[in-house]
């Protein structure tokens, strides 16, 4: 009887443990679901205006007015404090967009640099704000608190150009900067073996050489997170009709050629500039893009606020055809990205060009460059019409 009595008493204890350990677990899993529902619901919805565009974006998201009266904003950038940068070529400005009180409205735009040449790509680096203006690379020391931007050093000179002059900066994780530079032209031979190539350097700007060539038009590159490996959207050359050739996306390794001019698209020779055109050696592009959609800004979506089955796919602004006899592009598309390639596309941002327009005279807006914030929410640039828009899911 005894030692009946004391399984008994064994198994009561361990049932009562049991229970004890379910009810503390099951407590921790409520409470990380109403944590995770708390970061989802506080997301605070942007007070800025409703854009002067019919935009359509999925359901469950929103868009709103960040800042305007821009000029033409191209690149946007983070600063090392999450101040927003934006660059303004055509005005040789780039500036400083904070929002002190977080209501998803930028304070008043501040000039923090002026007086430069067609100042397009903006990257930070240890703190440092480095700018690639038409015709050269310039370090700033960059002071947060003040929003101010103090030159520090001219790294090195670019080959300048009136076409395709858009150059941009990035780094890797060992502190390599990689510079853009596009051709010329539309279709040549370079006089520079620098234009339409993606440049290498170290951060202080020493001995910049070529990484990669036959870039026709590489105006925005990124580094894919999971594989540590550049990527880059390219521009196809004109005069070949409505449907050749077709725009790109590219992984850009080193040492090798990505064709122009001889050859576009996948691997095709361009016959029409040298009937001996031979592209044996000339890298094929991961995706193909219809023809004159013009993409620029891409970025690998990292967002809480995006679904979970879109995180590492890309988002890219296509900034619209400007000599198509039927537009094409105004907008930004969702890329599906299996690993090194891109298996499956669809809309995210349209309303750009309204329905039934005939020319891209017509067009409302251009999409230029794409970032997130660390909540999640989306930045998107436009140099149409002047405005940077934030994109957040709708609570």
């Amino acid at each position: 009887m005894k030692k009946i009595g004391f399984v008994l008493i064994s198994v009561i204890i361990v049932f009562f443990l049991i229970v004890v350990f379910w009810q503390k677990n099951s407590g921790l899993r409520q409470s990380q679901l109403l944590n995770n529902k708390s970061a989802s619901s506080n997301i605070k919805t942007s007070v800025g205006g409703t854009p002067n565009i019919p935009f359509n974006l999925p359901s469950g998201f929103v868009v709103h007015v960040f800042a305007k009266g821009l000029g033409t904003p191209r690149d946007l950038q983070f600063s090392p404090g999450e101040t927003l940068l934006v660059s303004d070529p055509d005005a040789g400005i780039v500036y400083a967009l904070p929002d002190k009180n977080g209501d998803g409205v930028a304070d008043s735009p501040k000039v923090v640099i002026s007086g430069e040449n067609h100042p397009h790509g903006l990257a930070f680096y240890q703190g440092k704000l480095y700018v690639a203006d038409v015709n050269r690379v310039v370090r700033y020391n960059w002071d947060e608190s003040s929003l101010t931007a103090i030159e520090d050093k001219i790294l090195f000179s670019l080959p300048e150009n009136s076409d395709h002059n858009n150059r941009t900066i990035v780094f890797d994780e060992a502190g390599k900067m990689y510079v853009s530079v596009g051709s010329t032209c539309n279709v040549c031979n370079e006089a520079s073996n620098l234009s339409a190539t993606v440049l290498i350097s170290d951060a202080n700007g020493n001995s910049p050489t070529v990484f990669a060539k036959g870039l026709r038009n590489a105006p925005f590159i990124q580094f894919n997170p999971k594989t540590g490996e550049l990527w880059g959207t390219e521009m196809g050359r004109d005069y070949l009709g409505d449907n050749l050739p077709p725009d790109e996306i590219n992984i850009i390794r080193q040492g090798k050629d990505y064709g122009w001019p001889n050859c576009y698209g996948n691997k095709v020779p361009d016959t029409s500039f040298n009937p001996n055109a031979s592209c044996q050696n000339t890298e094929a592009p991961i995706y193909e893009i219809p023809a004159h959609s013009a993409p620029l800004g891409l970025v690998f979506i990292n967002s809480s606020q995006l679904p979970s089955d879109w995180q590492g796919d890309l988002l890219v602004a296509y900034h619209g055809s400007w000599n198509r006899s039927v537009p094409i592009g105004y907008e930004v598309v969702h890329l599906k990205v299996n690993n090194n390639t891109i298996v499956g596309s669809d809309d995210f941002l349209t309303g750009f060009l309204p329905n039934g327009a005939s020319s891209g005279s017509e067009v409302l807006g251009r999409p230029v460059d794409l970032t997130f914030d660390s909540s999640g929410d989306l930045y998107i640039s436009d140099d149409k019409a002047g405005n940077v828009y934030i994109v957040q899911k709708n609570n």
